[in-house]
């Protein structure tokens, strides 16, 4: 009967070759789940989910989105170490540096963001994308001069690289350039008009420049693309105040207060006769 019930069904499977079939199988389960999970915002079952995956087998793919999921949870420097396991595995992926980079800009660590720039740099040294990380990175580190060049630099790479336009014309705008700020800002708005971002800026040029009826109207936009926009109503306020608009101004005051009540400590007499 043995020999007849290998002849027909095959060989027995042994034990280990049952866990590694058992194993492969969990392995695809838990990788699919996760990257649904990912996909659906819900970063602590992706985590689970990842986590028990390399406990069975290593994967990079796995490591890769195990970093996105900490991302998601807020546990930068653990997602940073898996970053740093892919580097070294893939010494030359740019992207994995920029990702790392981007990692330490939400860490608000500067001086390791720039270096994982310039680790990028050396192998890709047109990469737009690695010098506007960069240009922040710079910035971080209180070197607005550079930081300009370097925005610049982005934009000449790229000449559509709105995000380096609109971090350039702040920063102009920031060190009293309102030239040049202008000058960014009129693009962006030619570009890209409904953004909250942009409009933002262009209201935060016009009220520098002194045009302050057109500087409210511009926040009025803003805040037609974002009901909830802090700057624009912190922005609003600053501007109707300084036209005699008290009543409005603390209605701003208020909106401001009821989306983010730790502003009263930041208003520096914004917002008082």
């Amino acid at each position: 009967m043995g020999f007849l019930k290998s002849l027909f069904l095959g060989k027995d499977e042994s034990p280990e070759e049952k866990k590694k079939r058992d194993d492969e199988r969990d392995f695809d389960v838990l990788k699919t789940d996760g990257a649904r999970a990912l996909r659906m915002g819900q970063g602590e079952a992706a985590f689970r989910c990842f986590t028990k995956a390399l406990e069975i087998k290593e994967d990079l793919e796995v490591r890769d989105y195990l970093s996105q999921a900490l991302i998601r949870c807020d546990r930068l420097m653990e997602a940073r170490e898996q970053l740093q396991i892919l580097a070294q595995a893939q010494p030359d992926n740019v992207h994995i540096l920029i990702m790392m980079a981007r990692v330490d800009y939400m860490r608000e660590d500067y001086n390791a963001m720039a270096d994982m720039c310039e680790k990028a740099m050396l192998l890709d040294p047109d990469n737009a994308e690695v010098m506007f990380l960069y240009a922040r990175a710079v910035k971080g580190q209180n070197d607005m001069v550079n930081a300009v060049a370097m925005f610049t630099k982005s934009i000449m790479l790229n000449e559509n690289f709105g995000d380096a336009y609109l971090e350039r014309g702040r920063l102009l705008l920031q060190m009293g350039d309102v030239e040049g700020a202008a000058e960014d800002a009129a693009h962006l708005m030619e570009v890209a008009p409904g953004v909250e971002e942009v409009l933002l800026l262009q209201a935060a040029v016009l009220e520098a420049s002194g045009r302050l009826p057109e500087a409210i109207a511009t926040y009025d936009r803003a805040l037609e693309a974002n009901p909830f926009s802090i700057a624009a109503f912190k922005g609003r306020g600053a501007a109707r105040l300084a036209l005699g608009d008290k009543e409005g101004a603390e209605s701003d005051m208020r909106q401001l207060l009821e989306l983010d009540p730790s502003a009263l400590d930041h208003l520096n007499g914004e917002f008082k006769s």
